[in-house]
């Protein structure tokens, strides 16, 4: 990897992509354990509900962009100005010393990383697929955008940005990183919504999910698994 993608950060500078589209029930509790200081750009894809007015209450910036979440935070992200992007979802939750770890990261050989996850439900289920999510990265490098994927702006730009694709995006994205380095893990969790899995049924949704996997590696167009995904 080229000195240019892993230069030396004496003070790392964060900038946080947050990418919504009717997200009112989660944005702000979100944005409202955000520390100060720290450069928030929420991408609204064209949200209905009280996103966008809970986003500009809290003092948060606010663009907009076509919806998509790939085209989202690659808006987001050619409008910050920070050395380490995150990547983070409207319905997960950074652990407290986030700001710390990633400038531990900062002074790694690593281009990218991601953070553990951790689902919030009770249900001993979770507890199960969240520890498999975590091995299966570990193992592969592949990450998920619910490990809220950190990256230099310099590897960022390396690799053009996030693939416009409907999904998968957070899997493409993960193997053109892979190119520049292995991911750098962060253990401590971040704490993501279990909403999806409770509305689809938690062993359709795992199942759904490895079938995705399974058929987007084998040439699955995004656009096919999206339009499944979507209805």
């Amino acid at each position: 990897m080229s000195h240019a993608i892993i230069s030396s950060m004496n003070t790392t500078s964060i900038s946080i992509v947050i990418p919504v589209l009717d997200e009112a029930d989660h944005i702000g509790s979100l944005l409202k354990r955000l520390p100060n200081g720290l450069e928030v750009i929420v991408v609204d894809g064209g949200s209905k509900d009280s996103t966008v007015d809970l986003a500009f209450s809290l003092g948060y910036k606010v663009i907009s962009s076509a919806r998509g979440r790939a085209i989202q935070m690659n808006a987001g992200a050619a409008q910050t100005k920070g050395e380490v992007l995150v990547f983070l979802h409207a319905d997960c939750m950074l652990p407290r010393d986030f700001d710390r770890e990633i400038s531990v990261f900062s002074f790694s050989d690593r281009a990218w990383g991601r953070f553990d996850v951790r689902i919030d439900s009770q249900h001993v289920m979770f507890r199960i697929i969240e520890r498999m999510i975590n091995l299966r990265s570990r193992l592969t490098g592949i990450c998920t955008g619910d490990q809220a994927i950190f990256v230099r702006r310099s590897a960022f730009e390396a690799i053009d940005g996030l693939p416009v694709i409907p999904l998968m995006e957070d899997i493409d994205v993960s193997k053109r990183l892979k190119k520049l380095s292995r991911p750098y893990i962060i253990n401590s969790p971040v704490q993501t919504s279990a909403r999806r899995w409770l509305k689809g049924g938690i062993f359709k949704t795992i199942l759904m999910m490895w079938r995705f996997r399974f058929v987007y590696f084998f040439g699955a167009s995004s656009e096919s698994l999206a339009q499944e995904y979507y209805g």
